[in-house]
């Protein structure tokens, strides 16, 4: 004897209006909308796209914080070598220190693009932008 087992719901636990063949199709079918529901809403895997963002950041923060270092060892630097020669210790080296943290934020900000780079002949580059426009 053949049982047919249905999925009529809470009421009728053995109710069934579709066949076998009939319930498989509209699963499939109701599994390949939702694949296409997924993929639409789901351009690019959500890890993918958060790691490559976290790596770019890192690498701006290291390139910034080098910039800026860079300047006030340079500055301290040649503030020592300045007073070592000249024997005008220590306002050599805190001069210097100050001109290399001023040269260090210069580079950050020239890096993020808040200060327009200065280009060929020592013009700004937005200047020579504009001038080329005609104005």
């Amino acid at each position: 004897m053949v049982e047919k087992r249905g999925t009529g719901g809470p009421d009728r636990p053995g109710a069934s209006d579709e066949t076998e063949t009939g319930r498989s199709d509209s699963l499939e079918t109701r599994r390949q909308r939702l694949d296409a529901d997924l993929l639409a809403h789901r351009k690019a895997p959500p890890g993918a796209s958060s790691n490559k963002e976290a790596a770019q950041g890192y690498a701006l923060a290291v390139k910034l914080s080098s910039e800026f270092i860079a300047g006030v060892i340079v500055g301290a630097l040649l503030g020592y070598l300045f007073d070592r020669f000249l024997g005008t210790s220590p306002w050599g080296l805190i001069v210097f220190l100050l001109l290399g943290f001023c040269a260090g934020v210069l580079n950050v900000l020239r890096s993020t693009g808040a200060v327009a780079q200065s280009g060929p002949a020592g013009r700004s580059q937005a200047g020579a932008d504009k001038e080329d426009d005609g104005k």
